[in-house]
């Protein structure tokens, strides 16, 4: 995830269990404007085969939860990509693409 928003954010991640439950797990610590943080959700709980996505965890600020669901499969080489913008009460995360592969 790339932080192009005026505050502190930590990638962490939801996924999707056999039930039809949300999980959410914690991920990365936190990091300022200008960086990018890149995680495996398997490193932080998320089991192989299950849907995922992004969560992002800004800091005194409104999180959200990226739309966009993957299947995780460990070791597989793409990466979903995502920026998060704005200020820590009003700011936008989108998906911006795969890489890697």
């Amino acid at each position: 995830m790339s932080n192009q928003g005026g505050f502190v954010v930590k990638l962490q991640f939801v996924y999707v269990d056999s039930k039809g439950e949300k999980h959410h797990v914690d991920g990365t610590g936190g990091f300022p404007i200008g960086q990018t943080q890149t995680a495996d959700p398997g490193d932080y709980g998320v089991p192989d085969g299950v849907p995922v996505t992004v969560y992002a965890f800004v800091v005194w600020g409104r999180d959200h939860t990226a739309e966009q669901f993957f299947i995780y499969s460990k070791g597989n080489p793409w990466i979903a990509n995502f920026t998060i913008s704005g200020t820590t009460l009003d700011n936008q995360l989108g998906f911006t693409g795969l890489s890697g592969g």
